[in-house]
Parts: structure tokens; sequence; C-alpha cells
């Protein structure tokens, strides 16, 4: 079993598009949650 599989796992709205999604931490209201796709897009690239 995987530590991914362990997670609580909560609902949540994307602050970008507004659909419904699941994120492995409790929102909170001062910080935007954003669905998979939406994180892509405002992800800082990495630096190496």
């Amino acid at each position: 079993m995987s530590f991914k599989d362990e997670r609580e796992m909560h609902k949540a709205t994307c602050a970008d598009c507004g659909k419904e999604c699941e994120v492995p931490f409790k929102p909170d209201e001062d910080r935007p949650v954003y669905c998979k796709d939406c994180f892509q897009k405002h992800r800082k690239p990495r630096s190496f």
C-alpha cells in the first residue's frame, strides 16, 4: 500500500473553473484551491 492510498481527501471547489475536486489537505478559506488542470496553469516553472 502506498502513502497516497492512506491520505484523507477533502472536497473542494476550484478557485478558477469552479469544478469540484478533492485535495489531500483541509482547504483553508485564506488560500485558493485549484483542480489538477488549473493547478498546472498556476504552478511556477522549476529552475534547475
